[in-house]
């Protein structure tokens, strides 16, 4: 099953088109675990290498990077942001700070783990720990955000953490950009 998907992705790969994780814990699986799990695949190591994050491609230079395009300038807009545990272990959070900076945006970074971690939290016996780690970073700065602030959380876990125990719709930086696009 690995196996197929990287010959899929590596036909785009081979024609330098490079692969986009918007969901961290799939980036990360395809920049780090994939030449873990398929070790001496040449194919393998050339997705991997060719994986990015929409931030780290939307800040590279070109040709990776777009020649033309400016981020939305969101001056006057709050986000508290959540990055995902990924994001910290695998991909790091440069490149997303450096996009949000350029967008003029007031920015707030939660340093810590939103406590859900895929499905950890929805285990049975795992429930209470996960609202303990939230409540070491998430929810308290949720709680402490001004009222006009928006979640930004790229990780499907952060926003549903978010949902569930603060009552917080989060956002995915795609979604924030996009709405940011003219209208066609």
């Amino acid at each position: 099953m690995v196996g197929g998907l990287v010959s899929e992705f590596a036909r785009y790969v081979d024609r330098g088109i490079p692969i986009v994780g918007i969901e961290p814990s799939c980036t990360a699986v395809l920049r780090s675990d994939l030449t873990e799990l398929l070790p001496g695949s040449a194919q393998a190591a050339a997705v991997a290498g060719s994986t990015f994050t929409l931030s780290e491609l939307l800040t590279a230079p070109v040709p990776l990077g777009p020649s033309n395009w400016q981020p939305p300038n969101l001056r006057g807009e709050n986000f508290v942001v959540q990055p995902h545990c990924h994001q910290h272990a695998v991909m790091g959070f440069e490149a997303d700070r450096a996009l949000l900076k350029r967008t003029e945006a007031t920015v707030t970074v939660i340093n810590g783990c939103c406590g859900l971690a895929g499905n950890f939290g929805m285990e049975k016996g795992h429930y209470d720990v996960s609202v303990a780690i939230a409540e070491n970073g998430i929810l308290p700065a949720l709680r402490s955000a001004e009222s006009s602030s928006t979640l930004l959380a790229d990780g499907f876990s952060c926003r549903t953490q978010a949902s569930q125990l603060a009552n917080v719709k989060g956002k995915h930086l795609a979604e924030v950009l996009a709405a940011s696009l003219p209208e066609r």
